[in-house]
């Protein structure tokens, strides 16, 4: 194996090493929602996708369409994940929801989770009809596991992925809400793929 090949393939091997332990951010404050395979009767779930916990996480792979909503509306608010995505899994974080029977892009601000959205301009990183992502989309999460990490403080909301801000955002029409966790359909209603959420956390301002 030539050198450089080696080293690269050592750095992927740490890369997905130091990802595969994340641990969440510790300090006062956080609320645990989800850990590994526990904390599904932290939420309240809407729509018809089959969650469960499996393999050390909450998963959903079949229904048309579904989500887990907190039991607690935020305001101002940071709310930490980590989740697994294949390429054509369709799935986000809504947040600030004003209605949690009926959780949509209309009613409060999605940050997608859809490396193949079909307008990639509000694809993975990027929150739906107000904060685009550049494009050609440089933001991926399928196939591997990721962080997300999404602030609101006020007007202010700012989401990051892996580490790196991919939406900034200075809006006030949804001021508060619970948030939640999509699983949704694919291109043209097919189904969408697997999505998986190993921890979600949540602190108040």
């Amino acid at each position: 194996m030539k050198r450089q090949t080696f080293l690269n393939f050592c750095l992927a091997a740490l890369t997905a090493f130091l990802t595969s332990c994340a641990s969440g951010p510790s300090g006062p404050g956080w609320t645990t929602l989800i850990d590994g395979g526990k904390g599904l009767d932290n939420w309240n779930m809407i729509g018809e996708a089959n969650w469960r916990e499996q393999d050390g996480a909450i998963v959903a792979d079949k229904g048309t369409s579904g989500f887990l909503v907190t039991k607690t509306a935020y305001q101002d608010f940071v709310v930490y994940a980590e989740f697994w995505a294949a390429t054509d899994t369709n799935s986000g974080i809504f947040i600030r929801a004003s209605d949690p029977k009926k959780v949509g892009a209309d009613n409060s601000y999605e940050v997608n989770i859809w490396d193949i959205r079909p307008d990639p301009s509000y694809g993975t990183g990027g929150i739906v009809n107000f904060a685009k992502v550049p494009v050609p989309t440089v933001y991926r999460a399928g196939g591997q596991w990721n962080t997300m990490e999404i602030t609101a403080k006020g007007s202010n909301i700012m989401v990051k992925l892996n580490g790196a801000i991919t939406a900034q955002l200075q809006d006030s029409k949804f001021p508060s809400g619970p948030f939640a966790l999509q699983f949704g359909p694919g291109v043209n209603n097919a189904l969408g793929g697997p999505i998986k959420w190993r921890k979600v956390m949540v602190k108040s301002f």
